[in-house]
């Protein structure tokens, strides 16, 4: 079993992961508010995070781990999105919700059939919302003022110690709603009043619906329990969403610690800059996908980057990972009795060392480019039998290789001349004529790869058909 390390933001040190229970182990992580598209930034802790469930099922099993990520739908931003289109609120949840589970099955993250996946919806745990909420008030830690009820924040001492601020920092930097409701400006909103064209439930307080901080800490306690073992989501997320779910959570049920370890990932930009529809760099996955780039592409260019360091996404590396996929899938071309689903046999454990090293992603990608090379040179099944599992373990090369086929841009005939000129001079022992050859295609932007089955040859992004007009 390999010993998994992860970075706990919580003690900020990388530390021997040990589960509450090994045949129960359970992580929660934020999902999304399902108003629109997600974004790349959206993007990239789904992926994070299902690199880190797959290494969980993979060291205690697949039924002794839960997962459940939430799906907010019920929030300010909805509100004003459904009310600015014209539609019914439940009417925009559903469909972004299946925008969101459609754009999240092409980077490789679908687990529709997956029976310990869990994706409590906000609306469906109204009932325990309230409840939670009259706990913290019975035991002093929140207060209702006009309708609302906000969580008394001075009442909790250790509130700050997740992103290491004490609450006058907090004041100093953040931007906290100033209410007359309040007695601190840092108190936050359990539960505000709907008017009659805002989404309401019935609670003490009147007609109302929660606040974005307790929806998750309620979710979580019902589907895992006052302890679990991982919570994770981005590092946007850390203050103060998920020191107000350490707060309420804490409070409403103390004989819990809540989540045993924190894991953040980092923040994603565009060419060195922050991603906003100000600058014009705002990308949702959709964008991509519609432009052509593989979902496979996608996740490519995101586990290339450790997750906790910040993300650069740039055009040069989209190409560079579409090149690599290409030749991974060119590899594993004709693989005997070619596996379907995400196994392809015994999973490498030297990918798995490394990933379970708090998920270190690019030095597993490390591992795999040393695979494909052997693959390459030796072209056996048993070397290319390991790339592909290797791959399959981080999410790659999941699809039918004959999809990723280069087009053949009419080089078949030029291949199989370069071949015979090959065999040619293994006879004469004059490679003269070969080279020359060999030089002229690679002269027309052509890649010639040379395997143990003959030439391969595939058109470069500098292709050039019309110098290979008078070649044959």
């Amino acid at each position: 079993m390999a010993d998994i390390r992860l970075k706990n933001s919580k003690t900020r040190r990388i530390e021997q992961f040990e589960p509450l229970d090994p045949k129960n182990v359970r992580m929660y992580v934020c999902g999304p508010t399902v108003y629109d598209r997600a974004h790349l930034g959206n993007a990239r802790p789904v992926v994070v995070f299902d690199v880190l469930y797959r290494l969980l099922r993979h060291v205690y099993g697949p039924d002794h781990v839960t997962y459940a990520r939430n799906i907010t739908d019920v929030d300010d931003k909805i509100i004003a999105r459904a009310a600015g289109r014209g539609m019914a609120i439940d009417a925009l949840t559903r469909t972004t919700t299946a925008w969101f589970h459609q754009d999240m099955a092409a980077l490789g993250v679908d687990y529709r059939d997956d029976p310990q996946f869990r994706e409590p919806r906000a609306t469906d745990y109204i009932p325990q919302i309230v409840s939670m909420i009259e706990t913290l008030i019975a035991r002093g830690h929140a207060y209702a003022a006009q309708g609302h009820v906000l969580f008394d924040v001075q009442n909790y001492g250790a509130y700050g110690a997740l992103s290491g601020r004490s609450v006058k920092d907090m004041i100093a930097g953040a931007r906290v709603e100033v209410a007359p409701y309040k007695r601190d400006p840092m108190d936050f909103v359990l539960w505000k009043p709907s008017d009659h064209a805002q989404p309401g439930w019935p609670s003490p307080w009147g007609r109302g619906r929660p606040g974005w901080h307790i929806e998750c800490s309620a979710m979580s306690h019902a589907v895992l329990g006052d302890s679990f073992d991982i919570h994770g989501g981005g590092i946007d997320l850390q203050f103060p969403h998920h020191e107000n779910e350490i707060a309420q959570s804490c409070c409403a049920h103390p004989e819990g610690e809540f989540a045993k370890v924190w894991i953040h990932n980092e923040m994603l930009q565009i060419d060195g800059k922050k991603m906003s529809k100000s600058l014009g760099n705002f990308l949702t996955v959709r964008d991509l996908l519609d432009q052509g780039v593989p979902g496979e592409v996608i996740r490519l260019v995101f586990l290339s980057t450790h997750y906790s360091k910040p993300m650069d996404w740039t055009a040069r590396k989209v190409e560079q990972a579409k090149k690599v996929l290409m030749k991974w899938y060119q590899l594993v071309r004709g693989i005997r009795g070619f596996p379907n689903g995400p196994d392809a046999g015994a999973v490498v454990s030297g990918v798995v060392d490394d990933v379970a090293h708090d998920l270190n992603t690019p030095k597993a990608l490390s591992r795999l480019h040393h695979y494909a090379e052997i693959a390459r040179t030796q072209g056996t099944q048993q070397s290319r039998r390991r790339l592909l599992s290797a791959a399959r373990f981080l999410g790659l090369l999941q699809e039918d290789p004959t999809l990723w086929h280069p087009k053949d841009h009419g080089l078949t005939r030029f291949a199989a001349r370069l071949n015979e000129l090959r065999q040619d001079a293994k006879a004469l022992k004059d490679f003269s004529a070969a080279d020359a050859f060999r030089s002229a295609l690679i002269s027309a932007g052509v890649n010639v790869q040379m395997t143990p089955v003959g030439v391969e040859l595939t058109a470069g992004s500098d292709f050039d058909a019309s110098k290979l007009e008078d070649l044959l």
